[in-house]
């Protein structure tokens, strides 16, 4: 199958054509032509104002609940949803059931997931069924296909389990992943604390429920001298902490939500559970901080969080509403909107892929002639509003579907297979 992209500014700086507009000419998977212009026919063209295209993004932390809570998603509906938001690659959260603490676990994620254009990897669990009392077989895991290491949604909150944890990868040269909530102190709270929780009425939960585990791992951290990844950073001192970290020479690395960057607290004033997050959204400060710490590069990556909730999950009062939001699908045109007047594409393409590369130890492949073709398509103009209808994940807890939106997702190209958006 030959595929001809034209008229694409390359943004990638291990390709020699790195800023320039280029033809593109991809053959059974491979690039097989770069060229200012390339005249042949093709069994799909693509064309579009404003092209632009770059190495295949990855996605650091989604959920396809898969096995053991099909009704909110499927690995099959996730995958759909990724490639439709520009994702080549998903690391996956190990919250199922049975959790991903066991190599057959591992095993069984990855077979479902086969010759899907997406490339699915799993995430371990730190500990036995992500219950926080047992170190799990990480070792075994690793072995069949875990690429890093968490409990996801459930942080680890015994500090000398999470030491044995950092200590542990070390052998295998992995990676913790960690959310960075104290479960004790964020206990009750439904929105950030501040002056927006006390107008609303609502329990809060105060930054220094993020900050004390930031603190506390990043001490874990310098002590064994492993690798950390915390995910989901909300908050300003946190973001001070990583970078003072990061120039310590610690192998410290961060991830931002795309809801992290767009919004405030002040979006609580609704009551709409559909912005009930974990970290949660927090005041324009720290947004502000998050935004910045991504444009110096102390925010090393976006992930999605990619939470699917079933519709009587969210449309409960605010109290008993469950956490997450569905944003894989719009994951860009969110972020973009929210950070081009202060970050560049180049940096935020870095974020979306080459950065999570370095990090987790996954395959890159630069545009270059003779490379294996793995590439997502996009613009940095226009608009992606996301329709209820066209939404691809199982559901549908978006609280941005239908508004506008800055840049569009055109599809992508891997695996010699391609997917484009309608």
């Amino acid at each position: 199958m030959l595929v001809l992209i034209r008229k694409a500014r390359v943004v990638d700086p291990q390709s020699d054509f790195h800023d320039k507009v280029v033809d593109i000419l991809i053959e059974d998977g491979n690039i097989k032509a770069i060229q200012t212009t390339i005249d042949t026919k093709a069994d799909i063209v693509i064309e579009e104002e404003d092209l632009h295209i770059s190495q295949g993004w990855v996605d650091v932390f989604a959920d396809y609940r898969e096995p053991g809570f099909e009704h909110k998603e499927t690995i099959a509906t996730g995958l759909q949803a990724a490639a439709t938001g520009g994702f080549t690659q998903v690391l996956l959260a190990p919250n199922t059931n049975p959790t991903l603490s066991t190599k057959s676990i591992i095993q069984y994620v990855i077979r479902k997931a086969q010759g899907h254009i997406v490339q699915l990897h799993p995430m371990g669990a730190l500990s036995q069924n992500i219950e926080g009392k047992d170190l799990a077989e990480m070792m075994d895991m690793h072995a069949n296909g875990a690429v890093a290491f968490t409990d996801g949604w459930k942080p680890m909150q015994s500090s000398n389990l999470m030491l044995k944890a950092l200590e542990y990868v070390k052998a295998i040269d992995a990676t913790v992943v960690q959310i960075p909530i104290d479960t004790a102190i964020a206990s009750g709270g439904l929105m950030h604390e501040g002056p927006n929780s006390t107008k609303l009425g609502m329990p809060g939960i105060p930054a220094i429920a993020e900050t004390i585990m930031v603190h506390r791992d990043i001490s874990l951290l310098r002590y064994t001298g492993s690798k950390l990844h915390i995910t989901g950073v909300s908050s300003a001192e946190s973001v001070e902490m990583i970078r003072a970290a990061k120039a310590e020479g610690l192998a410290v690395t961060c991830s931002v939500t795309p809801y992290h960057l767009a919004l405030n607290d002040e979006i609580l004033s609704t009551y709409d559970s559909l912005y009930k997050v974990a970290p949660p959204i927090r005041e324009e400060a720290d947004r502000k901080a998050l935004v910045a710490g991504l444009k110096d590069g102390t925010i090393d990556c976006i992930a999605t969080h990619h939470r699917p909730q079933e519709w009587d999950a969210k449309a409960k009062e605010f109290d008993y509403a469950a956490d997450g939001m569905n944003v894989q699908e719009v994951a860009y045109p969110i972020t973009w909107k929210a950070i081009s007047k202060e970050v560049g594409i180049n940096r935020l393409v870095d974020a979306m892929s080459v950065a999570a590369r370095k990090i987790f130890g996954l395959k890159g492949s630069s545009i270059k002639v003779g490379n294996p073709a793995e590439i997502t398509i996009f613009t940095i103009s226009g608009n992606m509003p996301l329709t209820k209808e066209a939404v691809q994940s199982m559901s549908q807890n978006n609280p941005f579907i239908a508004k506008d939106t800055l840049g569009k997702v055109i599809g992508i190209v891997s695996h010699s297979q391609v997917h484009l958006n309608k």
